[in-house]
């Protein structure tokens, strides 16, 4: 059954663009955040890759620790990946702001992938500047312990999102807690851990036993954590956006919307067309012929008038946006020949669905 409207962020009062702002800064906390949040001594904020809070509670019985804890359900960003998500949640600010605008982004016709920081001429990190591309200071300037993969270390990514941070990084899950512990021992005030495995799982295997046996692990870490920290220290557990399960819904856009189309840019679940100069209209009104039962279609005129991408969208952000936005409905995404993601990826986000969209706010306060 089709959902009429797509659920866009809450940029005013329950999404990930106001955790780090209210978390080390002054400023206001989504009002599902627990108000002993204001007495903690120190605060960990864990990102759980693709913990989607719809996923979340349909397997509650297996994450007994994550079920315990206070909170509730908050927006991520448009569009929901991982690139846009994590970069908003560092810096407080949504996706027009930052510019980081998608996983696949348009930048003078070339696509960049954020993740790996590569065109198809290959490695960008010279070329395409991470610290440039994405001006807004993570963590308002400060620098703070970050515990993360240790491959990602010197990726151009975590240049663009995370620069100026400390890291501190874990080899094994195990070793996450280790390393959170210790910084905390060391006296710091606020600590940032990220953990991918989720998302790796959902999007090989879908929600099945292997979902299962990630998500109960995590679970158990995040106890382990909770134990090893002393009292005072909050934990904050959010994620960057949740799941859809699409294994059977591989969808080519028609002919005629390619004849129109001069590239694209995006992701399966969210994809940006490029119109060829001057049928841009056109593009729009043939997408929406073809594909309207199959997705949200806009232009990008509407999109930022209704905020998908945050209050502001700056003029560099605004040069990375396509003209016509395509956000999958249900378990759809759209195929593109440019894309080098495996189209049998099980598990899917990008676009805006109750299960792609909300994530949890989950907090522990000993």
């Amino acid at each position: 059954m089709l959902v009429d409207d797509p659920v866009l962020p809450d940029w005013a009062d329950g999404c990930v663009t106001q955790l780090v702002p209210g978390l080390i800064g002054a400023e206001r906390l989504p009002s599902v955040a627990p108000a002993s949040l204001v007495d903690a001594s120190a605060v960990v904020l864990v990102v759980i890759d693709g913990l989607g809070w719809h996923q979340l509670q349909q397997f509650s019985s297996l994450a007994p620790t994550l079920s315990a804890l206070e909170g509730g359900p908050i927006t991520t960003v448009a569009p929901s990946t991982t690139s846009a998500a994590l970069t908003s949640i560092t810096t407080g600010s949504a996706p027009g702001e930052h510019g980081v605008v998608g996983y696949r982004v348009d930048v003078e016709g070339e696509n960049l992938n954020c993740l790996s920081w590569r065109t198809p001429s290959g490695d960008a990190r010279d070329r395409i500047v991470p610290e440039s591309f994405q001006a807004v200071e993570p963590f308002f300037g400060e620098r703070p312990v970050v515990v993360q993969n240790s491959p990602f270390q010197r990726t151009g990514f975590t240049r663009a999102h995370l620069r100026g941070t400390r890291q501190q990084n874990w080899r094994t899950l195990p070793t996450l807690p280790v390393e959170v512990r210790r910084a905390v021992a060391a006296g710091e005030p606020f600590v940032y851990a990220y953990y991918d495995g989720i998302d790796k799982i959902a999007h090989e295997f879908g929600f099945g036993e292997h979902y299962r046996a990630e998500l109960t692990t995590v679970d158990r870490m995040i106890g382990d954590l909770v134990m090893a920290l002393p009292r005072g220290v909050a934990v904050v557990v959010t994620a960057d956006h949740g799941l859809v399960d699409c294994t059977d819904g591989h969808s080519e856009l028609h002919d005629d919307v390619w004849a129109l189309t001069d590239r694209s840019s995006g992701e399966a679940r969210f994809r940006w067309l490029h119109a060829k100069p001057g049928r841009a209209r056109d593009l729009l009104d043939v997408s929406k012929h073809h594909h309207a039962d199959r997705a949200w279609i806009v232009s990008v005129e509407q999109a930022i008038d209704e905020r998908w991408l945050g209050p502001v969208v700056s003029d560099a952000a605004r040069t990375r946006l396509g003209d016509v936005a395509v956000a999958a409905r249900d378990h759809w995404f759209f195929a593109d020949r440019a894309d080098a993601t495996p189209h049998w990826l099980i598990g899917r986000h990008g676009s805006l669905s109750e299960a792609e969209m909300h994530v949890p706010m989950l907090c522990h306060l000993s």
